[in-house]
């Protein structure tokens, strides 16, 4: 079971040496273009140095409070030690992720000379070993964790809590960045001073470059490391505790992941081999061949395990599901389809219409992608119970190598496309780019949409996890709508991602404030800056947004932290139910809805740009340009930190719950 994990995750982490080795020997670009490129480098290594050192301080103050209390509970000094692992483990993945998509960059843009083949296959390689690397760090964590602790449950939750502990940081703490530096470098270059995206006049470009990777890359590799993670321990979790199938119910999940992980390889090397059609086409295919590699290796391992059609229609319901999920988020973001369209021609009647209905589009897309979930979680519960709603969580995020790797590759070819902009290439050159970095967004819409799917699937694990835990330590656990303190839980719950967000979107409000009085000031005060006969203070406008992210990651994290917790010990676990059942049915909502329709906006926008309903420099591009900056906290920020939200608060509450059930 163990050596499986190992094999497959060591067989990963070799794919991405050499796909990294392969592709670092394309040449890097003009000068101007290794400056650029190390100017993003070193921003981006600046603040998630600064970011860990700060979450490094949280994580042993948690480590020791674990130890502590270890003398009237289970959760003790390995919990900690598990915790300390896992929160490793996700750092770990976020700088190898870093390192290697920050130095593909450049070499995009010089492939880009060459043509879209070449330009593709490096930013893939970008993305595919974020994928790769990510998943293969996190199988080797939990093997380390099981074998350590001899699959002691308490222990191993706790390598879960620490990889989601380090997610929500870096998802809020990079988010924050991110749409900080994106909001000030659009509204006052392109909306004032009307001058292009990624123009090197610019004194917020270089920053959201920086924020390009840190947020989506970085912070979206941690996010779905620890969707992968618990995904895998829910199932353990629930087997382990109700005894489904013994050690062959353990066992199912292990031996599923190294299946998955192969499938994404392959999945991976399609991509990069496969002739060029169109980019999405290309790595439709990888997702597609990774997929059905993993129903057919699903089918013999499940059979194999005695579970037969009750382990593998789980499985493959969870993965249909992950799948449909993203079409939807295709469908409704994509420029090639009717909704963003429409939304782009809304851009005509001015900001405050295309706002609305990119709302109102957003808040429509989260129909099917519901449907989608709620028929999943009844097929699978209605044929194995809640260790079948678990599998299809996994069953959803078994091949992350690859649709991670499909996701990351959009930040690579962004960043690609700022830097064709800023050292002055060919128009030629910017328009491969831009082809890429469209097919970009709409990954990162799609894969947005998996990250919350999949952490309601992961989170619905973890609740069933927790459940099972109560009953484990106190038989007369029971759940009734008619107890009040369930229902307290569940009102205070639902109430929880509204609050988050919004302390997420004030924090991007506030650090952007910042960034465009600087803009506005060095276009003021630098002389020639505007005629581009002077270079801005690029560092300056990097410090300002990475001291101010740091500090508003702060409290939304603490919330997450400290709020089951505090429900736990007060109102007691049944409250805690209710708390995370609320938060789950309010956050999958807002979390798509969000994540949608940011998404949306921002490529209503590129469809202008591409010279639909008079283009660039009209006032509908003007219109959508303020849209897509309204949409950018959506997507980007509050969106992607909420799945976090909800399955960190799950986790916690698992972890605890030896802890709770001593005051039932």
């Amino acid at each position: 079971m163990i050596k499986a994990i190992v094999i497959s995750a060591l067989l990963a982490l070799v794919t991405v040496v050499i796909f990294t080795i392969t592709a670092f020997r394309y040449p890097k670009g003009t000068e101007k273009m290794q400056m650029l490129s190390r100017a993003i480098q070193e921003g981006a290594n600046t603040f998630l140095r600064r970011e860990f050192t700060v979450i490094a301080l949280i994580v042993a103050i948690i480590a020791c409070v674990f130890t502590l209390i270890g003398r009237w509970t289970e959760v003790n000094w390995k919990t900690a030690i598990a915790f300390v692992i896992g929160a490793c483990a996700s750092t770990l993945a976020s700088f190898i992720s870093m390192f290697i998509s920050t130095r593909s960059n450049a070499r995009t843009a010089e492939a880009a000379r060459h043509g879209l083949k070449r330009a593709l296959s490096i930013s893939f390689t970008g993305g595919s070993s974020t994928g790769l690397s990510i998943c293969g760090i996190a199988l080797l964590g939990l093997a380390l964790v099981w074998t350590i602790f001899k699959g002691e449950i308490t222990a191993v939750n706790g390598y879960a809590m620490g990889a989601s502990l380090v997610a929500l940081f870096a998802r809020v703490g990079g988010g924050t960045f991110t749409k900080a530096a994106d909001m000030g470098a659009d509204l006052v270059g392109k909306v004032e001073k009307g001058i292009p995206e990624d123009d090197p006049r610019n004194p917020a470009v270089i920053a959201d470059n920086v924020g390009d990777n840190v947020g989506d890359v970085a912070g979206l590799g941690a996010d779905l490391l620890e969707s992968y993670v618990e995904s895998i321990i829910a199932t353990v979790a629930i087997s382990a505790t109700v005894g489904i199938l013994g050690e062959k119910g353990i066992s199912l999940p292990f031996y599923l992941a190294a299946a998955g992980l192969i499938a994404s390889i392959i999945g991976c090397i399609i991509v990069k081999l496969a002739p060029l059609q169109d980019p999405q086409n290309n790595l439709n295919l990888g997702v597609y061949v990774a997929s059905i590699l993993m129903i057919i290796s699903g089918y013999f391992i499940t059979k194999k395990l005695g579970f037969g059609l009750k382990g593998f229609i789980p499985l493959i319901s969870g993965l249909i599901a992950g799948l449909v999920i993203g079409w939807v988020s295709e469908f409704y973001t994509s420029n090639k389809y009717k909704p963003t369209r429409n939304l782009a021609s809304y851009a005509q009647s001015g900001p405050a219409v295309t706002i609305v209905q990119g709302m109102a589009l957003g808040m429509g897309s989260t129909l099917l992608p519901v449907i989608t979930i709620v028929a999943a979680v009844f097929i699978s519960y209605k044929l194995i119970g809640m260790y079948g709603v678990a599998l299809a969580s996994f069953g959803m995020l078994s091949i992350l190598g690859i649709t991670l790797a499909v996701d990351s590759y959009g930040p690579v070819a962004d960043n690609a496309g700022g830097i064709a902009e800023m050292a002055g290439l060919p128009p030629e050159v910017r328009a491969t780019t831009d082809k890429l970095d469209a097919v970009g967004n709409t990954t990162a819409a799609i894969g947005k949409g998996f990250a919350i799917g999949s952490a309601a699937f992961a989170a619905l694990g973890l609740i069933s996890a927790y459940i099972s835990t109560m009953k484990k330590y106190s038989p007369d656990f029971k759940l009734s709508l008619t107890d009040p303190a369930l229902i307290c839980g569940l009102i205070v719950g639902g109430m929880i991602p509204f609050l988050f967000s919004s302390l997420v979107g004030s924090g991007v409000s506030k650090v952007a404030f910042k960034v465009i009085d600087e803009v506005r000031r060095q276009f003021r005060e630098i002389p020639g800056l505007f005629e581009g006969k002077a270079l801005p203070d690029y560092k300056t406008c990097v410090d300002i947004i990475a001291r101010n992210a740091l500090k508003r990651m702060i409290l939304p994290g603490v919330i997450a932290i400290v709020m089951p917790v505090a429900i736990g010990l007060l109102l007691g676990p049944s409250s805690v139910a209710g708390l995370l059942m609320g938060a789950l049915v309010t956050g999958l909502q807002l979390g798509i809805q969000t994540a949608n329709t940011g998404a949306a906006l921002d490529n209503a926008k590129k469809y202008i740009e591409e010279g639909h309903f008079g283009g660039k420099g009209t006032e509908a591009h003007k219109s959508a340009v303020i849209g897509d900056t309204f949409g950018d906290p959506l997507k980007d920020a509050m969106g992607p930190s909420l799945n976090i939200l909800i399955k960190l608060m799950s986790i916690i509450s698992l972890v605890l719950a030896p802890l709770f059930a001593k005051f039932l």
